[in-house]
């Protein structure tokens, strides 16, 4: 089966085209920021509370969020989000522009970034199995995984060269132009898009909560599902704390501090991501993924773990990669399973809870991983981080229902 084969639906390959461009405007917009953080408050507490803001509305207002896609068209909400963002970005850089620009300005335009996102990303999750046959779903979400990494291999230098040529404001405005094109692959899929089928209490619902609490019994009457959303959340802090906050030191430590082993560290987990998307979209059919997705977790961990460990530069490279390929395999299956278990008019709900599991324990855990770099050094972190994965992806595999989901 190729990889590519869900881009012979139309209203899918519009919608793909706009969101790999978004992807890449995203991370353009991720390095951006960062650097006009430096260059005006050289403060790393400030760019820090950047992310605070940003992730604050994800928590808040996710499963609002998920409620809202289930019960409104999917297509306008995401239209919306899309204009909304482009409107944002496109205020940031005419004050970046105008040297007009202040660290509040950001922090606002990080919390709308946020509470839109707690929209769009249940939307998007929800939609694509509207728009694609069951079997090629493993095609969509793996091509939808390449528009992430896409973005985050051509956005940072993209962005480095947009900084060089006309600084931080041209960044800004390219950013603002990205959300606009994706509006416009949105709008074929207005008349094109299946009608969703939803039961009447669902129509009729007139409570937001009273919806949350049923998608919330929907998670908790399936412990694959409810098994997964917290072993993501807790290695939300073993994986992403080492790979997020502790690399660079790791590098300092191993490397003497060298930035090119740094950049190319960064570049080969994306590869690997990369690597493990086309092998899982090739597939029709995804046999055993209980197993398959843990193993993957356990791989994942193995991956990192390594990087903390005194092996040769082409180890290490090859654990990078190792933990990119592992990770995009786990992170495929479970779009899958979201996708065949959970009900059509409930998956927005369902994606929005998965949501607030991603986001709810990061905070925490790039404070934790920060505490033990400086206590117990970088090159401890990764292997501590790495292992406690393993363990968890273990114990998750004594449970029967993720033992026998296929």
């Amino acid at each position: 089966m190729t990889f590519t084969r869900a881009l012979k639906y139309t209203p899918f390959a519009w919608l793909w085209s706009g969101q790999t461009l978004s992807r890449v405007g995203d991370f353009l917009y991720e390095v951006v920021l960062a650097w006009w953080v430096l260059e005006q408050t050289g403060s790393a507490l400030q760019m820090g509370m950047v992310l605070v803001f940003s992730l604050s509305p994800m928590v808040l207002f996710s499963l609002i969020g998920g409620v809202m896609v289930d019960r409104w068209p999917r297509i306008p909400i995401m239209i919306l989000s899309d204009c909304l963002r482009g409107v944002v970005v496109a205020v940031v850089a005419v004050m970046a522009l105008n040297q007009t620009l202040q660290i509040w300005h950001v922090y606002l335009a990080s919390l709308i970034f946020g509470l839109v996102d707690s929209f769009f990303q249940p939307a998007y999750t929800a939609l694509v199995p509207q728009l694609i046959g069951e079997d090629d779903l493993p095609s969509a979400n793996a091509l939808s995984s390449l528009s992430a990494q896409i973005g985050r291999i051509a956005g940072p230098a993209l962005a480095a060269g947009i900084i060089a040529l006309g600084g931080t404001g041209l960044g800004f405005v390219v950013n603002a132009g990205t959300f606009f094109v994706s509006t416009l692959c949105l709008l074929p899929l207005l008349k094109r898009l299946p009608r969703l089928s939803t039961t009447s209490s669902d129509e009729q619902a007139g409570r937001i909560w009273a919806e949350v609490k049923e998608g919330i019994s929907t998670v908790l009457g399936r412990p694959i599902l409810w098994i997964s959303i917290l072993i993501f959340a807790m290695t939300n802090i073993t994986l992403a704390g080492p790979y997020s906050v502790a690399m660079p030191f790791l590098v300092q430590e191993n490397f003497a501090g060298n930035v090119n082993m740094l950049g190319l560290l960064y570049a080969l987990f994306p590869i690997g991501y990369v690597l493990g998307g086309i092998w899982m979209g090739r597939k029709k059919v995804i046999r055993r993924r209980g197993l398959t997705s843990y193993l993957g977790l356990a791989l994942a961990g193995l991956g990192i773990a390594a990087l903390g460990l005194p092996l040769p530069l082409v180890v290490i490279g090859l654990a990078a990669l190792l933990n990119g390929a592992a990770l995009e395999v786990n992170s495929l299956i479970w779009t899958n399973l979201l996708q065949v278990v959970v009900p059509a008019e409930k998956l927005g709900r369902v994606a929005s809870i998965d949501l607030l599991g991603s986001y709810l324990l990061l905070p925490l855990g790039f404070g934790l991983t920060g505490w033990a770099t400086d206590l117990l050094g970088a090159a401890t972190v990764f292997i501590i981080g790495g292992m406690m994965t393993v363990i968890m992806a273990g114990v998750a595999l004594l449970h029967p229902a993720i033992q026998q989901f296929d």
